[in-house]
C-alpha cells in the first residue's frame, strides 16, 4: 500500500513538462469554450499525482512511460518540490471546481484558471516551476525541514556539476 501512495524521487523533468503542457491546453480549452466540466478530470489528475505520482494518473503515467522517453535522455530533478507543486495544483483545481460547481461564479473560476495558465505555461514552456520556487522559499524560511528534500537543502552537488 505504501508503494501505491508514493511519489518518484527523482522526477523526470521532461515528463513533468509534458503534464504541465496538457494542463495548460486543458485550461485554455476550458477558458475558450466554457467546458467547465473539464475541471473534474483536471482536479482528479492533480489529486492522483500528488497522492500516487503517476500510478493512478492516466496523464502522469502516459507522460512518464510513453511521451517523455521519446524526448531523449531523462532529466532528473528533485521529487519533493514537484510533489508540492502538484499539491498546489490540486488545491487550485479543487478551488476552481468549487467556484464553478458550488458557488456558480464563472468569473472567479476564470481567475483561478488564469493562474493555471501562468503556472502551467511557465513549467511547460520555460521549465520554470512556480510551485518548486514556493517550496524553496518555504524551506529557506524553515517551514519545510531540510530532511524533506536533502538535495534541495544542499545545492553544492548541482553547483559542481554545472561548473
Amino acid at each position: 500500500m505504501s508503494r501505491l501512495f508514493s511519489f518518484p524521487n527523482p522526477v523526470n523533468e521532461k515528463a513533468a513538462r509534458v503534464v504541465a503542457g496538457v494542463v495548460l491546453l486543458t485550461v485554455i480549452v476550458i477558458l475558450a469554450t466554457g467546458a467547465y466540466w473539464l475541471l473534474i478530470p483536471l482536479a482528479y489528475g492533480f489529486w492522483a499525482r500528488v497522492l500516487t505520482g503517476p500510478t493512478l494518473s492516466p496523464l502522469g503515467w502516459t507522460a512518464q512511460n510513453v511521451i517523455a522517453p521519446r524526448l531523449g535522455a531523462r532529466k532528473p530533478v528533485a521529487g519533493p518540490p514537484k510533489r508540492f507543486a502538484q499539491g498546489m495544483g490540486a488545491g487550485m483545481a479543487t478551488l476552481a471546481l468549487i467556484l464553478w460547481l458550488v458557488v456558480g461564479s464563472h468569473t472567479a473560476t476564470d481567475v483561478v484558471l488564469g493562474l493555471f495558465v501562468v503556472a502551467a505555461g511557465a513549467e511547460s514552456i520555460f521549465a520554470y516551476c512556480l510551485g518548486c520556487q514556493v517550496f524553496g522559499l518555504l524551506m529557506r524560511a524553515g517551514l519545510i525541514p531540510d530532511d524533506v528534500c536533502a538535495e534541495c537543502a544542499d545545492i553544492s552537488g548541482r553547483l559542481r556539476a554545472s561548473a
